[in-house]
């Protein structure tokens, strides 16, 4: 430890995300990313970018990208706050709304980015276990708490949460914000944003990394009533005041202009989902019910770890946790089915 830091650093545990290994020839199925290349459109839109806007600051409100968010979801301009990527979007979050007198409440398997926020922000946390087939019980939210955020899809599990446990969460807690994390909501379930009008304690964060494959450049969105966005806002302009760039506006305005291209891309990942986790089925593995562009799947008679580092010497990298719970586990990403037909047959020759 160096004897220049705060002591809110000595304190910290930081996210360890994905392994992004620079080798050539893998098969990497370990960090949820898209598997297919994003619209054309959007390839034409970043090419346009002239030297002279590059040169100039971007729109510090991503007016137009905005306004396209809002239209999009049925919502107005000053209800859509917008960062790079989610996770900005979420710190943010975490800063404006969820530090409160009493625990943030989330479950007890879920996006490991949470503890770290909340010791970079001091706000206490209480994990709320999931059912054991790794549901959300809207009844184990009641009480007093300073919000709520769960992911929906559940990350890792990939387990949906359906809008009457969402309704539920937020007529027991009127007076918490509840925060739905949708990273993945695209590839199998129904937005919450249809019930923003109802609840004014409801944000809705998405990112454009996964569904809309723009990972390479850092695209978030929150959504929510007028008051818990200029609460984010207040926060971005004592932070970042410029956090998208040209090249992030554009593209990802570009994106959502191809709606077409999203639809059909995001039902070839679920058909390819929906194919593995047959094949593996198959082959003895039991697979948690996905609604994400990811599965979850454990083998009765073989350890998950050792899974993982044949598949590993195989030139095959999915996702493994050392945590309660999931530790007989992989998380494997949904690639084309050239790389599911990979991850198959190098499975098929650990379990010979």
């Amino acid at each position: 430890m160096s004897r220049y830091w705060s002591d809110v650093v000595r304190l910290l545990t930081p996210y360890v995300p994905g392994e992004q290994p620079q080798l050539d020839k893998l098969v990497k199925l370990n960090t949820n990313e898209f598997p297919y290349p994003p619209s054309e459109r959007v390839l034409e839109a970043i090419a346009a970018v002239s030297g002279d806007e590059l040169r100039r600051y971007p729109d510090p409100e991503s007016t137009r990208l905005k306004q396209a968010f809002a239209r999009l979801n049925g919502l107005r301009p000053e209800q859509v706050f917008l960062g790079n990527g989610s996770d900005e979007v979420l710190a943010h979050v975490f800063q404006a709304l969820l530090r409160k007198d009493f625990p943030l409440l989330f479950p007890d398997i879920s996006y490991s980015f949470y503890p770290v926020w909340c010791e970079l922000y001091s706000i206490n946390w209480c994990e709320v276990p999931l059912d054991p087939d790794f549901a959300i019980d809207p009844t184990h939210y009641r009480g007093e708490n300073g919000g709520i955020i769960i992911p929906n899809p559940n990350a890792p599990t990939g387990v949906l949460m359906e809008l009457d446990v969402i309704r539920d969460l937020l007529t027991q807690n009127p007076d918490s914000v509840v925060v739905i994390d949708e990273a993945y909501i695209d590839f199998g379930g129904k937005s919450a944003v249809c019930l923003i009008e109802e609840f004014d304690n409801l944000l809705v964060v998405q990112t454009m990394s996964k569904s809309w494959a723009l990972a390479g450049l850092r695209v978030g969105v929150a959504m929510g009533s007028a008051e818990l966005i200029e609460g984010l806002e207040r926060v971005k302009n004592s932070f970042n005041s410029y956090p998208l760039d040209v090249l992030a506006q554009r593209a990802a305005m570009a994106a959502l202009e191809d709606a077409p291209y999203f639809e059909a891309a995001c039902r070839r990942v679920v058909a390819s989902r929906e194919r593995l986790s047959t094949k593996l089925r198959e082959l003895g593995f039991q697979v948690l019910p996905s609604a994400a562009n990811f599965i979850m799947a454990t083998h009765p008679e073989y350890p998950a770890r050792e899974l993982f580092r044949g598949l590993r010497q195989r030139g095959i990298i999915v996702r493994y946790f050392d945590r309660p719970r999931i530790d007989e586990y992989l998380r494997i990403s949904i690639g084309t089915d050239e790389d599911c037909d990979a991850l198959l047959a190098a499975v098929a020759e650990l379990l010979a």
